[in-house]
């Protein structure tokens, strides 16, 4: 038997600019902090928003309520290039080199 743990390719990449889709930050636009492959999830700068509170340790001697971004699945967010949020493709460039496309303008990424 094959162990098969491969990882899809992914629609988006660090510092993308992503546009919300789906959930509680329907309609958001950020860049992308970081991905998270395994469970099919990004973290996006100043969308989803949660609160943490925060123990008090030897560096935060006082705790605290924090607000940090928590991560969203990769379905809810679209790339946004110049100006317009568009599904990604992937198509050989002239050089022969596989490359993303915005489907909505045609253009390489």
């Amino acid at each position: 038997m094959q162990n098969n743990t491969r990882t899809k390719k992914l629609h988006i990449r660090k510092n993308d600019t992503v546009k919300i889709i789906a959930g509680n930050s329907k309609g958001k636009t950020g860049k992308i902090i970081s991905i998270l492959k395994k469970e099919q999830k990004a973290i996006v700068q100043g969308c989803n928003m949660v609160i943490k509170h925060l123990k008090p340790t030897a560096a935060n001697t006082k705790g605290g309520i924090i607000k940090k971004e928590a991560p969203i699945h990769i379905s809810n967010i679209m790339v946004v290039y110049s100006g317009v949020a568009s599904r990604i493709g992937r198509k050989l460039d002239d050089t022969g080199k596989l490359k993303r496309y915005s489907k909505k303008g045609g253009v390489f990424i």
